[in-house]
């Protein structure tokens, strides 16, 4: 088993300083700045924004801006999705200009409406044309660019290694490995030991993830892959802490600025919704936010009636809404396991 004290020590990334080596994993629709404030809060050594269309921040489209903007974090990290380079290289530009410290392609979602448009984990079915993106974002920007893949399309076509292998050659100065298909998606169990054949074929960092969401998981990834990081993902929903414990476990600390109590938690949820409403606007806010109240509930009011729920997640008053998770979250939540996924 491997000590998990090599994820607390620092990593280097092209020049940029990452405090720990577990981090929190770019979510569409998730890890927007509240989400990403809290998380490094809680000790994630790096957070990274959700994924970010090429095409529409390069053409200006409304919100998008909202994406890439500087939150004060000390590692602002942006990820891109596209398929044009011309496209990819001025988003890159554009985020570098607010501020950007790293930029990660994606060639991972496995989203239909993504792969679709050959963008994601579709761009693994062509790595010519993957290395052009590559090419065009690191001539665009002298921040560092990262990369983040699958293990492949499919199991006929497991060409990570090969991928890693040319960004590296490209300029890339860090990749991580979701370890499946992009035809898998969520199914099944992620094939930690393959990511070790990405880890062989290059000499850049290589950071492992796929259904990590404790300790003990984030030590067997790191003993079966010989990765140098772990990143977590779907375990956050409704535990932004979830990176950030196990980083503490590696340095037997306790995990910082966690809700502890009912009425502490209820700030917790109550705060987070706030800080979504303020960022979004009201009637914005209020659809974003519903996604986040069901996982807290889930994982921390699982006695929750029905009716109140299903208040709580239909309601367009905030101050109802706000009301109703105090007096849920007072009653009878469930006892928080706050080092792992529980």
């Amino acid at each position: 088993m491997v000590n998990l004290t090599k994820l607390a020590a620092p990593l280097d990334v092209g020049g940029v300083k990452i405090r720990n080596r577990v981090f929190l994993a770019p979510m569409s629709g998730i890890t927007d700045e509240p989400f990403r404030q809290r998380a490094h809060a809680h000790g994630a050594g790096l957070v990274v924004s959700e994924m970010v269309a090429s095409g529409e921040l390069a053409k200006g489209r409304t919100g998008f801006n909202l994406r890439i903007r500087h939150s004060g974090l000390p590692v602002h990290m942006v990820q891109l999705a596209g398929r044009e380079a011309a496209h990819m290289a001025e988003g890159a530009r554009i985020a570098a200009g607010e501020g950007a410290d790293i930029i990660d392609i994606n060639m991972g979602c496995p989203a239909k409406k993504v792969t679709g448009g050959y963008a994601g984990s579709a761009l693994m079915l062509d790595l010519d044309h993957a290395l052009s993106l590559i090419d065009a974002v690191v001539g665009a920007v002298d921040v560092p660019v990262t990369v983040k893949m699958r293990l492949g399309w499919d199991e006929g076509a497991l060409n990570a290694p090969m991928l890693a292998r040319r960004a590296e050659q490209a300029g890339v100065r860090m990749v991580t490995v979701h370890g499946r298909t992009r035809c898998q998606f969520y199914q099944g169990k992620a094939d930690w030991r393959a990511i070790a054949r990405v880890k062989e074929a290059v000499s850049i960092p290589v950071v492992a993830n796929g259904d990590v969401s404790s300790p003990a998981e984030a030590a067997d990834i790191l003993d079966q892959s010989g990765a140098d990081a772990v990143m977590v993902g779907r375990a956050h929903c409704g535990a932004p802490w979830i990176a950030g414990g196990i980083a503490a476990e590696a340095t037997g600390e306790t995990t910082p600025k966690l809700p502890r109590g009912p009425m502490a938690l209820a700030d917790y949820v109550v705060a987070h919704y706030e800080d979504m409403l303020a960022l979004y606007g009201v009637e914005s806010g209020l659809r974003q936010a519903r996604k986040h109240l069901g996982w807290y509930l889930d994982r921390h009011a699982g006695g929750v009636a029905d009716d109140s729920r299903r208040a709580i997640l239909t309601a367009f008053e905030p101050a109802r809404v706000i009301g109703l998770l105090r007096d849920v979250f007072s009653r009878d939540p469930q006892p928080l396991n706050l080092r792992s996924a529980a």
